[in-house]
């Protein structure tokens, strides 16, 4: 019996978040931005979205929409302007530009905040303590936090070099892998590798519950602390990193 197998997961922050991710990612200028390129970068994101079947926001569909419309507006020819009398045509992407460069104000401040916070929680009120005698160990340098929707580009990839069709599966299986049992695995097999393991190599079946219980399962992973994710540049492979304590 064909039931819809959906997942709501509470790591996507938004329409905005993933076309700001993009516009970084690409290196595109926000003041200029290529709708036919943009809007094509952000439906590979959400057909991914929606080829796992996660119960994604009805906003992304909404944006995906919007994103249709401003490059149907870009594609129409223009009409020249007679006189100054004409009324100024606006650009179609003004909107856009400025509600993206509104969250992005937003979200800078929310990181400085973060960093804020961080710094008072390092404030102690006692007497100074000598630690002559302390040995300090060089923690490691990370590479950079890879953002869940770099996990999203990873896992389309990988059904392109694997070459899975959809449906991934024809039927639903009753049998069910525990978000906690599939951690556990995640991290014996990463924490048994001392050189990282490719992000696709955690995806050996060509299951959508599978696909779907692993990607959670890295981001609670992640969440925690007990593995990371780096890239050493944009669009190389992922690989996932056990963190020792």
């Amino acid at each position: 019996m064909n039931q819809a197998y959906q997942v709501k997961l509470d790591a996507f922050e938004g329409p905005l978040d993933l076309l700001l991710h993009l516009i970084n990612k690409y290196e595109i200028d926000i003041y200029d931005i290529p709708m036919a390129e943009i809007t094509h970068q952000y439906m590979d994101y959400v057909h991914t979205m929606q080829r796992l079947e996660l119960n994604i926001a009805s906003e992304y569909l909404v944006m995906a929409a919007s994103l249709v419309a401003i490059k149907s507006q870009m594609l129409l020819p223009k009409q020249e302007i007679l006189d100054e009398s004409d009324e100024y045509m606006e650009d179609p992407r003004d909107e856009l530009m400025k509600r993206l460069i509104e969250y992005r104000k937003f979200k800078e401040a929310a990181v400085k905040f973060k960093e804020k916070e961080m710094e008072a929680n390092q404030i102690f009120t006692r007497s100074p303590t000598v630690f002559d005698n302390l040995s300090i160990e060089k923690q490691p340098v990370r590479k950079g936090d890879v953002s869940v929707y770099d996990m999203l580009s990873a896992l389309g990839k990988m059904f392109e070099r694997k070459s899975w069709n959809q449906p991934l599966d024809t039927k639903i299986s009753r049998v069910e892998i525990p978000i906690e049992q599939r951690m556990k695995d995640v991290l014996e097999t990463v924490k048994a590798s001392k050189v990282g393991v490719a992000f696709d190599d955690l995806f050996p079946y060509p299951s959508r519950s599978h696909i779907v219980i692993t990607f959670m399962a890295l981001l609670e992973l992640m969440k925690s602390k007990e593995v990371d994710c780096k890239q050493k540049n944009n669009f190389e492979t992922l690989y996932v990193y056990y963190l020792e304590e």
